[in-house]
C-alpha cells in the first residue's frame, strides 16, 4: 500500500489537474482551428507541421525580442504569440491553394505540409542556433486575484499563464462564430451542400480560404503556445504527434468546440499523470508504458468515434456546374 500513498495525496491530484488544464491548450487551439477547417469541408491533416511553424515562429520571434528589444520585457511572449499567427497563416495559405483553388487530394495535400513542416522548421532552426540548446523566458504565469489562492480549485484554474486564458476566450469565440453569426452559416453551408450554398449567393471558395486561414491560423498559435508559454526551448519534432491528436480530437468531439475542450482536457490529463508519474520514478511501472498514455488514449478514441456528424462535403473539392 505504500507504494501507492504518493497518488492518493491533495497535492498529487492537484498538479495533475493543474497540469492537464495547461497542456491542454496546444492541442485545444490546434483541435479549434481544424473545426473551422473542416466545418467547411476541407480536411487538413497537415495540423503537426503547422504547429511545428507555429512553435518555431514564436520561438524565434521571442528570441529575437529579448535580444535585440531589451525593453520590451513582458511583451515579448506576445509578439512570439502573433509570430505563430502569422506562420500559421502562411502554412494554411499553402494547403488553401492546394485544396481548394488547385483541388488536389486534401489527404496527400496535409501529408505534404507535414513533411514541409518538419524539413524547414528543422532546417531553420540549425541555422539560426547552430547545435546550441537555445532558450528563452517562457510566459509567467498571471494569478487571478483572489481566486487563485482558493483551496484545490484555485491552482487547478485560476493561476495560469495569459495564454490559456485566452485560449477560453477563442473557444467561446470559435463557438459564437459558428453558431450565432451568418459568416458560421455560411461556413457549415458549404461544408454540408457547397452547390446549394453556391446557389444561394455564397462564394464557396472564398468563404474555404478563410476558414481554412482561420484554421491554421489557432493551429500556429497552438503551436507557439507549446514553446512561448511552456516549455521556453525549441527541438526537432517539438510537437510530439499534438497535431495528430488533434485531429483525433476533432472527430471525438463531433465537430464541436465545446467537446473539444473536454477531449483536450482528457489528453491533457494524460500527459499531466504520465509527468507526475515519472517525477515520482516508481519501480513498479515501466517509464515505457507512461509514455504510451496520451497515444494509447489517442487509438481509444478512434476506436469509440463516430463520423456520422462529420461535414458531407468534407474532403471533397467543389468544382462550380
Amino acid at each position: 500500500m505504500s507504494e501507492f500513498e504518493p497518488l492518493l495525496t491533495t497535492s498529487f491530484l492537484v498538479g495533475v489537474l493543474a497540469g492537464a488544464v495547461r497542456l491542454a491548450v496546444p492541442i485545444l487551439l490546434a483541435a479549434l482551428g481544424e473545426i473551422v477547417t473542416e466545418r467547411a469541408g476541407v480536411l487538413n491533416l497537415g495540423l503537426e507541421g503547422i504547429m511545428l511553424a507555429g512553435a518555431l515562429a514564436g520561438f524565434m520571434a521571442t528570441s529575437w525580442a529579448e535580444h535585440e528589444l531589451p525593453g520590451a520585457g513582458g511583451a515579448a511572449p506576445w509578439l512570439g504569440l502573433g509570430a505563430g499567427v502569422l506562420a500559421g497563416l502562411a502554412m494554411g495559405l499553402v494547403m488553401a491553394v492546394l485544396s481548394v483553388s488547385l483541388r488536389t487530394d486534401q489527404v496527400v495535400a496535409g501529408i505534404m505540409l507535414v513533411a514541409l513542416g518538419y524539413g524547414a522548421t528543422a532546417y531553420i532552426y540549425r541555422e539560426a542556433f547552430g547545435s546550441l540548446t537555445a532558450r528563452i523566458a517562457p510566459m509567467g504565469p498571471a494569478p487571478v486575484p483572489g481566486l487563485a489562492e482558493l483551496p484545490v480549485i484555485g491552482p487547478v484554474l485560476f493561476a495560469h499563464d495569459p495564454a490559456t486564458y485566452l485560449s477560453l476566450a477563442i473557444l467561446a469565440g470559435v463557438s459564437f462564430l459558428l453558431f450565432r453569426t451568418t459568416w458560421g452559416l455560411a461556413i457549415r453551408a458549404v461544408g454540408e451542400r457547397p452547390a446549394a450554398a453556391d446557389t444561394a449567393g455564397i462564394d464557396v471558395a472564398r468563404t474555404r480560404y478563410a476558414a481554412v486561414l482561420v484554421g491554421s491560423a489557432l493551429t500556429g498559435l497552438g503551436g507557439a503556445v507549446l514553446t512561448v508559454a511552456q516549455l521556453g526551448i525549441f527541438k526537432e519534432g517539438v510537437t510530439a504527434g499534438r497535431g495528430w491528436i488533434a485531429v483525433a480530437l476533432v472527430i471525438f468531439a463531433r465537430w464541436r468546440p465545446g467537446l473539444a475542450l473536454a477531449g483536450a482536457l482528457l489528453f491533457g490529463c494524460a500527459t499531466a499523470l504520465q509527468f507526475r508519474l515519472q517525477a515520482l520514478n516508481l519501480p513498479w511501472l515501466p517509464y515505457e508504458v507512461l509514455l504510451m498514455l496520451p497515444y494509447l488514449l489517442t487509438l481509444l478514441v478512434l476506436m469509440r468515434a463516430r463520423t456520422e456528424d462529420a461535414p458531407a462535403a468534407l474532403g471533397t473539392p467543389y468544382v462550380k456546374e
